[in-house]
């Protein structure tokens, strides 16, 4: 039962990853609360599992004209020294507080997405 509970996470995490909300949250979610993984060793596995989702994501996208790179190039710059920061940033905290910097980031990302009235169906 264990490996089909695994099985269903990653599907559904690499899911809502490739419609780009994502899906990360979820794996991470369960690997740290139902395998017990601590939440560094489950950060790390979220992004080696991230790596195959993204880049098929992205030529699917790119297929589809979906991506616009005059938009996305500034954050990919911005992005690189900001993973310098986080991985130098998650091995300096305390794992205890990195959970619950996590379930905050979830909390108002949730409310975020609660409380807004902005529709984009376009």
């Amino acid at each position: 039962m264990s490996w089909l509970l695994t099985a269903a996470a990653g599907l559904l995490s690499g899911t809502l990853g490739a419609m780009g909300m994502g899906g990360g949250g979820i794996l991470i979610i369960y690997l740290t609360l139902v395998a017990n993984v601590e939440q560094a060793t489950a950060q790390g596995i979220n992004l080696l599992v991230f790596i195959p989702c993204a880049a098929l994501a992205l030529i699917l996208h790119c297929r589809k004209h979906l991506v616009n790179w005059k938009t996305a190039f500034p954050a990919i710059l911005a992005g690189i020294p900001g993973t310098f920061a986080g991985v130098w940033l998650s091995g300096w905290l305390d794992p205890s507080l990195l959970r619950k910097l996590f379930a905050v980031l979830l909390l108002f990302i949730a409310l975020r997405e609660l409380f807004s009235k902005k529709c984009t169906n376009e």
